[in-house]
């Protein structure tokens, strides 16, 4: 190779332009739960559209939930990431458990969340449990209290009553009882 030519190389070689790339760990992680194509009639004919829900999480406290529509897969993936990403909030992480049970409602689905003792595990399905495994909580008892199946709502329920959580110590002081 031309001398130039190496200088040049070695001046501009990066990520983009095919140099050596340095992979470093990324700590945040991102799932599709569910992907529907989604139908408008219009005077034309359908419009089809693709729906994308994706759950992201660091699995050190912090998860989100985004939904998106896009014309396709790949745009529909990438727009419910960003807005994942964006929504994503704190959960108050206790030896490993949520520090309460906690019961929430998102439209028709209710979910049930309670701790569990170290070891125990994950005792939750479907977005529960993904949910929880994104959000670094290892031991938690999850149940669908409603008879829906749709993974959207019981997702957004679950998200509902994660953010219903509190703090171990701000906890014990909302229930702290005086004795006469």
């Amino acid at each position: 190779m031309a001398p130039e030519y190496q200088q040049y190389r070695q001046q501009f070689s990066g990520p983009r332009r095919g140099g050596k790339r340095s992979h470093a760990r990324q700590e945040s992680d991102a799932r599709l739960l569910d992907l529907a194509r989604v139908t408008r009639v219009a005077a034309g004919g359908r419009r089809f559209r693709f729906r994308a829900v994706v759950i992201y999480g660091d699995k050190k406290g912090t998860v989100g939930v985004g939904v998106a529509k896009g014309s396709d897969v790949a745009q529909a993936i990438e727009k419910a990431t960003r807005q994942a990403k964006k929504g994503a909030i704190t959960v108050p992480i206790h030896q490993g458990t949520i520090p309460h049970a906690v019961e929430a409602k998102f439209s028709a689905s209710k979910v049930l969340l309670r701790p569990q003792r170290a070891g125990r595990g994950l005792v939750a399905g479907g977005p529960i449990r993904i949910i929880c495994e994104f959000a670094g909580i290892q031991n938690i008892s999850g149940k669908f209290v409603s008879k829906t199946h749709n993974k959207l709502n019981n997702a957004l329920a679950t998200m509902e009553a994660l953010k219903k959580l509190k703090a171990p110590a701000k906890h014990a002081n909302t229930s702290d009882t005086t004795q006469a």
